[in-house]
């Protein structure tokens, strides 16, 4: 007895420790704190810079112009708009749709937060839902990318000036995709929240739609990167499978609807969909994580106690990315960002904090902690473990570098983006063709646009990072890099 309690104590002493370490690291040595209003403000301004299409009288971002014009037009169709996913000119809808799904929660959750940014938040919301409204026009089918991927990364250009293939990709009834289709519907329902009093009749538009889009992808299961291999692999293939998009799309519907068919269905297909599967990934191809907590917060209201193993799983997620218990699939680096492997961590950053902080909001409510074995993780605990995410972003880190692009003193500038390292139309009107491109690409000067705003890739689990655009895993920025981290950035420019 007396060596089990000595074995619980150390057990608990190092995930104590752990966490002191990873919390306190560097904050020592920097310690002005941040102004994460002006973050929250400029990681909004970002998605600016993504748009596709033509752009409205109030854009902000002036080094971008109107391009891909004519998307769709090939399948007539008009396909305009949305966003550039990253640094190409690419229109993919997977990770569009969970853009938009997690800029929607961000304001349902945080938007309280956001004081005058907020109209900013709702319109970056509406440009990415009325791309998602043309996409899922025609019943049972899904226009899932626009563009081709070999042919833009063959080139470096302006979106302005692209000449790359725009071809367009569906899901249909003989070519299944629930797993982006899924993802649609969830989008299209979480903005609909969003509108729910701000403008009903676009609310009951995306409702609507949604649950016809997820109607479709339930009716015809599979994964979109079986028929579309060639298009969207290896960019945006569903290597998670599909199932997780089902649920996720069903979880929302419920929020939206309160419909008692979405609540039955989450909850017959709890197993089949397995929903317990690796509950500590959350992004754009993984939602088990968010499916989790979501639900959670209905079990932690005392309103739905058959959700319960949702919560079990939501509790298991938080346990697994404290610092110093250890877990395969998540590291901490050095300087106390999470590390997973794979490319652009920064997306992993956000995305998991993000859920650290909802789950924490959700449990402060309802007075409550996690057990995690022989300690407990507390709201408290669980803000401050995502407050530290969120600073080393902002350059509390060992290289005292914003990862931010435009923010603090200290920041990327040679980020892998075609339109921030291009000159833009109004100091280069002149086209810049495919290759010409290249020269701008491999030199070694800052980027002449700066996009303000964009979160790159980030440094490496050594804490190490090229400021260089051939490093595009690093040095990329991406939407779903963004989207959490505006409700992030909402809530702790209210409670710095």
């Amino acid at each position: 007895m007396a060596r089990k309690s000595l074995a619980a104590y150390l057990r608990n002493f190092r995930v104590t420790a752990c966490l002191f370490l990873v919390l306190l690291s560097f904050h020592a040595v920097i310690g002005s704190g941040h102004d994460y209003y002006d973050a929250l403000r400029k990681s909004i301004l970002f998605f600016e810079g993504q748009r596709s299409g033509k752009l409205p009288p109030d854009q902000r971002v002036k080094w971008r112009s109107d391009s891909a014009l004519h998307d769709g037009s090939t399948v007539g169709r008009d396909l305009t708009g949305g966003y550039y996913d990253a640094g190409d000119n690419i229109k993919f809808g997977f990770p569009m749709a969970f853009t938009t799904t997690l800029l929607a929660w961000s304001i349902i959750d945080f938007g309280r937060n956001m004081g005058p940014e907020l109209k900013n938040a709702v319109k970056a919301v509406k440009w990415g839902t009325d791309y998602l409204l043309k996409v899922t026009s025609t019943p049972d089918v899904v226009y899932v990318q626009v563009g081709d991927a070999y042919s833009d990364h063959n080139c470096w250009e302006r979106p302005e000036d692209m000449d790359t293939l725009r071809s367009v990709y569906k899901i249909d009834g003989s070519h299944p995709g629930s797993d982006v289709a899924g993802e649609t519907a969830a989008a299209l329902a979480a903005a609909s929240i969003v509108f729910r009093s701000r403008d009903p009749a676009y609310s009951r538009l995306l409702l609507n739609r949604a649950v016809r889009v997820f109607d479709f992808a339930d009716r015809h299961r599979g994964a979109y990167s079986g028929s579309l291999h060639s298009a969207v692999c290896p960019f945006y293939c569903d290597v998670n499978g599909y199932q997780d998009e089902l649920l996720w799309g069903a979880v929302w519907l419920h929020k939206a609807s309160r419909k008692r068919k979405y609540r039955e269905y989450v909850v017959q297909n709890e197993v089949i969909l397995h929903a317990g599967d690796t509950i500590n990934e959350f992004g754009w191809d993984n939602k088990h994580a968010g499916i989790n907590v979501l639900i959670s917060k209905e079990v932690l209201m005392g309103r739905a106690g058959y959700f319960e193993s949702f919560k079990q799983n939501a509790d298991d997620f938080i346990c697994s990315i404290l610092p110093g218990i250890s877990h395969p699939q998540v590291q901490y680096s050095p300087g106390g960002l999470i590390f997973k492997a794979g490319g652009s961590n920064m997306q992993h950053v956000t995305s998991l904090s993000f859920l650290l902080l909802a789950y924490s909001s959700y449990l402060s409510h309802a007075n409550k902690v996690v057990p995690c074995g022989e300690t407990t993780a507390s709201p408290g605990l669980l803000k401050e473990l995502a407050k530290r995410q969120v600073d080393y972003i902002l350059g509390d880190n060992p290289l005292r570098m914003s990862y931010m692009v435009g923010y603090g003193s200290r920041y990327p500038q040679r980020i892998h983006h075609r339109g921030s390292s291009l000159p833009s139309v109004q100091a280069h009107p002149a086209r810049i063709r495919c290759k010409e491109g290249s020269r701008y690409f491999l030199s070694p000067d800052p980027n002449p646009n700066v996009h303000v705003g964009a979160v790159v890739g980030g440094p490496n689990v050594t804490d190490a990072f090229p400021d260089s655009r051939p490093f595009f895993q690093e040095s990329e920025p991406t939407t779903y890099i963004n989207a959490p981290l505006v409700g992030l950035l909402a809530y702790f420019s209210a409670h710095p």
